[in-house]
């Protein structure tokens, strides 16, 4: 089953449109996300960590996220990529160890990021879990985040460059998909997609061009961050608010889902 899910995951890059990946925090997030048409699923390690009661940033205890990947994995039928920050350690062996455990709840992809540090240990990282997923005989799709524009890491100029650098280390080290988050000028993602044997993956930011032209630039996949939980976050708090502090009740009776169509998704 695995192994049709891992192939399942590959061949979506590879439609003429990019893929479209929600990312979920928790089963009842991704049980809905599946509901609404979604070929595949990923978790946005923010909302993992907001949801579990830590702050995102290689905070989450592995074992707890684990749990949630096997939660989600458990309701549905779709792909499952999960989103592991830097791998939370900086040993590879241990990095490896941690992605077959959630090989080991059903996920046949996995995100892992360069941050501000150094990337041929990241490089050493992906080596480990390339390794691992051929020990277990699951066709792992690695997507490599590099934080090149995201975090300003070099000059505008030189941005595209490093980026093309830092993706042939990866391709060498076994990664499958590049994703260039903050990316969306135009012309340095063509360049990029063009630079790289990698699939190119970017996230929805502010100034990204419409969804229509992505597959011309060479993207080919897209997917929502931590957009989604970050926007039910400050609904929440207005629904809340407005029932703590001016008793406004039927804004919660108005806009919620009908309890009978939640519980039989279940």
């Amino acid at each position: 089953m695995k192994t049709t899910s891992a192939s399942v995951f590959r061949e979506l890059h590879l439609q003429a449109a990019p893929l479209k990946l929600p990312n979920v925090w928790d089963a009842g997030s991704a049980r809905q996300t599946e509901s609404l048409g979604a070929t595949a699923i990923a978790t946005t390690s923010a909302g993992v960590a907001w949801s579990l009661g830590y702050r995102d940033g290689n905070q989450l205890p592995v074992e707890d996220y684990v749990a949630r990947a096997a939660s989600i994995a458990r309701v549905i039928s779709v792909p499952l990529s999960a989103d592991i920050e830097g791998g939370y350690s900086d040993i590879p062996a241990t990095v490896a160890l941690t992605v077959s455990r959630f090989m080991d709840t059903g996920v046949v992809g996995i995100n892992i990021e360069d941050g501000a540090g150094d990337p041929h240990a990241l490089c050493r990282k992906i080596e480990a879990i390339r390794a691992a997923s051929v020990r277990s005989g699951v066709d792992l799709y690695i997507n490599v985040r590099t934080d090149v524009y995201a975090r300003n890491l070099v000059c505008a100029a030189d941005k595209a460059d490093e980026v093309m650098a830092r993706a042939q280390s990866y391709r060498s080290a076994g990664a499958d998909g590049l994703f260039v988050l903050g990316l969306t000028e135009a012309g340095e993602m063509r360049a990029i997609a063009e630079g790289t044997s990698l699939l190119l993956n970017v996230a929805v930011w502010p100034g990204l061009p419409p969804v229509s032209d992505l597959a011309a630039l060479g993207v080919r996949r897209l997917s929502a961050g931590s957009w989604l939980p970050q926007t039910l976050w400050a609904h929440h708090a207005q629904l809340v608010s407005g029932f703590l502090q001016h008793d406004k009740m039927m804004p919660m009776l108005e806009k919620a889902a009908p309890y009978s169509e939640i519980n039989a998704m279940f």
